[in-house]
């Protein structure tokens, strides 16, 4: 393989950013060059329609896919937990780079915290996770559905159009304006989404170079709290139109995975933990991690979260 790496990546900010790293990543690591492939989704071209009614979170990343599989690119750099849990033929995730802030973050008027806002504020959101537990741990608040990017989303806020919009601490982190979030939230309040703060560095799976290449910026301790909650999520057999948020973290060889499964209205919320010894350095050779989070699934099954998901058990 000569010549600079293909890295496919869609075309906003916030991907450009985090492909952006990746490149600096990879050029650090092995030392070869990497070129930018703008690649454009179905989610890009279309910012109207609520994501839950054009296939979820996977439409950001079909056409990058479809790009490696072609060879058009070498590797491609998602947003984790932007990921349909199903493994993709003749794809492998080849890296897990070290995971950012993976808390959600409040941008608000006036300076005002969660617990300050007043009665009847009005915020932005269009994950069902996250409006599940705002109104869980704020019943008297109104979440409006929003999407688009960073900038149109904290505009609402701005324009007097929203009191407050919630958004990742890793995303804005990445676009160098964590200095304008309100408040970073507690994982207590609100549980993350499954991988958010988390990159998947994504190749074809017969180009064992390029596997070799894209493994020197893996991030064990990532990868191990990545599998835990993603098994989890594809256990409940769960996506991004189900209130499901799972955060693991490990410290040492203790890894801890909490999972909170939510009424959409908030009225309702099961919540669960498993903590195991996996093994150090962690690899995906290890299925302890990918185990607990398929029985702390189960735990919240039979705990009644198929009612909450709306789902009969």
């Amino acid at each position: 393989m000569s010549g600079p790496l293909r890295l496919g990546t869609r075309a906003s900010k916030l991907a450009l950013a985090q492909s952006g790293d990746v490149a600096i990543a990879v050029t650090a690591a092995t030392g070869r060059e990497v070129e930018l492939v703008h690649i454009s989704t179905e989610g890009d071209r279309d910012r109207a329609t609520p994501l839950t009614q054009i296939g979820g979170t996977g439409v950001f990343v079909s056409a990058l896919r479809d790009a490696l599989l072609a060879d058009e690119i070498d590797f491609a750099v998602h947003s984790y937990k932007d990921l349909p849990t199903a493994a993709a033929p003749g794809l492998t995730i080849a890296a897990v780079p070290f995971r950012a802030d993976p808390r959600d973050a409040l941008i608000a008027r006036d300076g005002l915290t969660l617990e300050k806002l007043p009665a009847g504020a009005r915020v932005g959101t269009g994950a069902p996770r996250r409006i599940a537990q705002v109104l869980s741990a704020r019943p008297d608040l109104v979440c409006v559905p929003i999407r688009g990017n960073v900038d149109t989303r904290m505009n609402k806020v701005n324009s007097g159009e929203l009191d407050a919009v919630v958004l990742a601490v890793a995303g804005l982190a990445r676009l160098g304006r964590a200095t304008e979030i309100t408040e970073a939230l507690d994982p207590d309040v609100l549980v993350p989404a499954p991988a958010q703060g988390a990159l998947a560095v994504e190749c074809r799976a017969d180009d064992t170079e390029m596997v070799t290449l894209l493994g020197a910026i893996e991030a064990s301790a990532a990868r191990a709290e990545i599998t835990a909650e993603r098994s989890l999520l594809a256990a409940l057999e769960a996506g991004c139109s189900a209130p499901v948020a799972a955060w693991a973290t490990l410290d040492g060889e203790t890894l801890t995975l909490r999972a909170r499964v939510a009424a959409l209205d908030g009225t309702s919320v099961l919540t669960e933990a498993r903590t195991i010894t996996v093994p150090h350095p962690y690899d995906s050779l290890h299925t302890d991690a990918e185990a607990v989070g398929k029985q702390l699934a189960a735990d919240l099954l039979a705990a009644g979260a198929d009612t909450l998901m709306g789902r009969t058990a």
